[in-house]
């Protein structure tokens, strides 16, 4: 019995003699992964608007042909719509709307066609308007209680507001140059003669509700005012308004403003600060893979609640994988084509891709890119309900980030970690 269990006890002591001793400096085994590896299949778009084929809702093994009735036109245009990324997951709203879809209220003088909460419901905190105006025309006289800020596309228009203290602003803008009015204050807007197919126009509203039909009027105000009220108001006498408008004007045509602004103005500018921005003369930030220039309160100091960038992309690159912490952006393209992936959390995520004026809706916080699909180079605009332009680049959080946390989640090695540029790209080239 004893010397069975002196041989006992002789096997335990040796065997811990011979383990190794624990060292918290000592290597840790490889990580294995805890969920499979991300799949490596291309998920590049299989065409695009100009392909001369019908397209098919096949990517790879998936997927089948179409049997029925087809809109070839439209499917061109959204191939990751009819065959998507696989990386397509879940449950994301529609974030895409094309004005060309817009009901179109055409007036003697111009037109104007609105995004809103009703065409794209996701788009809570901010609406659009595209708007044209032949030469001379007047989108008349009006107020209403959102914010209006606007960026040119093509001509010259005046503008003029007057402010609560009865201070006035008349300025011209021009193509790439911006306007905003705070809610209430009423302005005007009227095409030049310094083209000769007048003026367009982007229109956005800090409220996804805003109507464009439901401004306060000049004419139609007055027009529902007792005549003799309105002698009463202006000390005059009633015949002096026999010919007023029984009903709005809203668009509607005029001679030219004179050449010179400032023999337009009925006092000199009082106001202390500009209510118009030139946003084209603003030096864009070159980057490899294109361009962008950013006007929020910082520079342009009237507008306290709506702030845009202006990005170009080159072929082949892309605006840069990213998010805005607390505020949707309202994206506007202006030329190319593109396509934009919205990870919504949740394994959530969906692709839609975008031409010329198409406008997305991105809400906070949702990652995203912009990528240059086309041959040419892509213009938008990034247009916020805010003061100030934020945004998270994913390239500069993980550089910013311990290097042992970043490879225990993506299993990445250091020489690819000491690639992750640890300043914003905001816009990358090719790979």
């Amino acid at each position: 019995m004893y010397s069975w269990s002196l041989l006992l006890t002789l096997t335990i002591l040796s065997t811990a003699l011979a383990a190794p001793a624990s060292s918290e400096t000592s290597s840790a085994p490889a990580p294995s992964p805890t969920v499979p590896y991300a799949s490596d299949d291309p998920n590049y778009s299989l065409w695009n608007p100009e392909s001369d084929i019908t397209p098919e809702p096949i990517r790879g093994g998936l997927g089948a042909t179409i049997l029925g009735p087809q809109n070839v036109p439209v499917e061109l245009q959204n191939p990751n719509a009819l065959a998507p990324p696989t990386t397509d997951s879940g449950d994301v709203s529609n974030f895409k709307w094309p004005f060309s879809l817009s009901h179109n209220r055409l007036q003697t003088g111009g037109w104007a066609r609105e995004q809103s909460v009703k065409d794209m419901p996701v788009s809570t905190a901010i609406a659009g308007v595209n708007m044209r105006l032949q030469v001379g025309a007047i989108r008349e006289m009006h107020w209403h209680t959102d914010a209006e800020w606007a960026y040119m596309l093509a001509g010259y228009v005046r503008v003029s507001t007057v402010t609560p203290d009865g201070q006035v602003y008349l300025a011209d803008v021009g193509p790439g140059d911006l306007w905003y009015f705070p809610p209430g204050f009423p302005h005007s807007i009227q095409a030049k003669n310094t083209t000769a197919d007048g003026a367009e126009m982007l229109l956005i509203f800090d409220n996804g509700s805003f109507s464009e039909d439901s401004t306060f009027l000049l004419t139609d105000w007055l027009a529902h005012v007792p005549k003799e009220v309105i002698a009463k108001n202006f000390q005059v006498d009633i015949s002096a308004f026999d010919h007023i408008p029984s009903h709005e004007l809203y668009i509607f045509p005029s001679a030219p403003p004179p050449p010179d602004v400032a023999t337009d103005m009925v006092v000199p500018n009082d106001t202390p600060i500009p209510y118009t921005f030139p946003m084209s003369k603003v030096n864009g930030t070159k980057t490899a893979g294109g361009s962008y220039k950013v006007v929020d309160s910082r520079t342009f100091t009237a507008a306290t609640t709506i702030c845009a960038a202006e990005v170009t992309v080159e072929a082949g690159g892309m605006r840069e994988l990213h998010w805005h912490p607390t505020e949707p952006e309202w994206t506007y393209f202006i030329s190319g084509e593109a396509r934009i992936t919205v990870y919504a959390s949740s394994s959530n995520a969906r692709t839609f891709d975008f031409q010329a004026g198409d406008i997305a809706y991105i809400p906070p916080s949702f990652g995203h890119y912009i990528e240059n699909t086309g041959n040419s180079t892509l213009k938008f605009l990034e247009i916020f309900n805010s003061g100030l332009f934020q945004d998270i680049s994913l390239s500069q959080w993980l550089a910013l980030t311990p290097p042992e946390l970043v490879k225990a989640h993506l299993h990445v090695d250091d020489a690819t970690i000491a690639k992750f540029s640890k300043v914003k790209q905001e816009v990358v080239g090719p790979a």
